[in-house]
């Protein structure tokens, strides 16, 4: 061995990675299974057996899940299919726009989370450092969280054209408050650290003394606060479309079909049971894996695991 060269202690092995604890946590790996099923289910959902959801069957009104119906194509030819989910009032196949409604639904919470994260950090971030501001933003913040975060919604999606953007944009700003409370907490307890006050004291830039020392620290807690924003942000959804001001009817998303099926819930429990179980499935997937994200990237809880 070559002279000055060192050697790793024998039987010392290196700590593994929040990374790699991580994809060994039971919850993560159920939950990341099943959001990633439900995932895939809405990009391949014209691959999966499914015919256009929008599609109107008069004939075929009210079938039972099973059942077998007539359906004539574009080019005018006429085809049978099995409803695996059975029809609503108006004949379209629940199975299609049960799979379809899983895109709009996704679509919002991945959104809905993105937009309430990277927004509330930018602001979290110079409440947190800037003490002149702090008052005066969290003030604000204050006062959005005094509102219900659904009649907030529900405001703002009557004040303006219903829509899948709209209901992004009327889900992120109640959303929003709360990251802000997080990151700022962080930002407080992170700039009395003596490699943050060594760093201000020889001169470094505001923007990247926070880049470098002070955005690292609230990775993890955003990562997790992130999952849970997304599935509130799928059920809020599901709330707006089931009251009929969230998404048009005509796009299918879970809370609409049920919407659709209610007044016929007693006949045909088939209108609501099925997108019921894909949404209360979702939302409990994206819960699961934001628990064990939480267990395994927190410090306090990390020594639980």
């Amino acid at each position: 061995m070559a002279a000055g060269a060192t050697s790793a202690p024998q039987g010392v092995s290196r700590p593994p990675s929040a990374v790699a604890m991580a994809l060994r946590h039971p919850g993560v790996i159920v939950g990341g299974i099943v959001v990633l099923v439900v995932v895939l289910m809405g990009l391949l959902a014209p691959l999966l057996g499914t015919i256009d959801p929008s599609s109107i069957n008069p004939a075929a009104r009210n079938r039972v899940p099973g059942a077998e119906f007539t359906m004539r194509t574009d080019t005018g030819e006429r085809i049978r299919m099995t409803a695996l989910f059975g029809t609503d009032s108006l004949g379209r196949d629940i199975y299609s726009r049960t799979i379809y409604g899983a895109r709009v639904s996704l679509l919002v919470g991945v959104a809905v989370a993105s937009l309430s994260v990277l927004i509330g950090l930018a602001i979290g971030l110079v409440a947190g450092f800037f003490r002149w501001l702090d008052a005066v933003v969290m003030r604000i913040m204050d006062g959005l969280m005094a509102i219900p975060a659904i009649l907030l919604a529900i405001a703002m999606v009557s004040l303006f054209r219903a829509g899948v953007l709209t209901v992004i944009l009327a889900i992120v700003v109640p959303e929003i408050p709360r990251v802000v409370r997080l990151v700022r907490s962080i930002v407080l307890s992170v700039r009395e650290e003596p490699y943050v006050e060594a760093a201000v004291t020889l001169g470094t830039p505001t923007g990247k003394l926070l880049w470098r020392h002070v955005l690292p620290n609230t990775i993890a807690p955003l990562i997790v606060q992130g999952t849970f924003i997304c599935a509130s942000a799928i059920l809020v959804e599901a709330i707006l479309s089931f009251l009929g001001i969230g998404v048009p009817p005509e796009v299918p998303t879970w809370g609409n079909i049920m919407a659709e099926g209610r007044q016929v819930f007693s006949l045909y429990p088939h209108n609501i049971i099925y997108p019921g179980i894909f949404l209360a499935v979702t939302i409990l997937a994206v819960n699961v894996l934001g628990d064990g994200l939480r267990d395994t990237l927190d410090p306090k809880m990390a020594k639980r695991v």
